[in-house]
């Protein structure tokens, strides 16, 4: 059973520190293996140039991955990341960002996922992540 949207975006505001909140990422879209959720444009989030700062876009990745790893388990449980590396393809000025976070592999110890990051009418990609969760127990 999958989360929702609604049941995502619980899980992040019940779950997350204050400065991941401060992003202001909403949940677009949730399925069984996937989660959308959209970094809209800030200029506290910009780094010199105008660009938003890669920081603020590793950090959306990562909580992404944990709404699409929550919605393919059915609900939240805690999990650590344990790698994420992210490829930086073009700066981001002046538009939300669409970060699709889809599991590749969902087992009982561990999730992999692959996360795109895409500013609100590119055509392609602004960054790309690669993740793996690990799960207590």
């Amino acid at each position: 059973m999958t989360l929702s949207p609604e049941a995502a975006q619980k899980v992040l505001s019940e779950n997350f520190a204050a400065w991941v909140l401060e992003l202001g990422l909403t949940v677009e879209e949730t399925g069984e293996l996937h989660a959308v959720v959209r970094l809209p444009w800030s200029g506290r989030l910009a780094r010199e140039g105008g660009a938003i700062s890669g920081q603020a876009l590793m950090a959306a990745a990562d909580t992404a991955t944990v709404l699409a790893v929550s919605s393919a388990k059915g609900g939240y449980g805690p999990m650590t990341t344990v790698q994420q590396s992210t490829t930086f393809e073009r700066a981001v000025t002046g538009a939300d960002v669409l970060v699709t976070a889809r599991i590749t592999k969902l087992g009982r110890r561990f999730a992999f996922a692959d996360v795109t990051l895409t500013a609100r009418g590119a055509d392609g990609p602004a960054a790309r992540a690669s993740t793996v969760y690990a799960f207590p127990g």
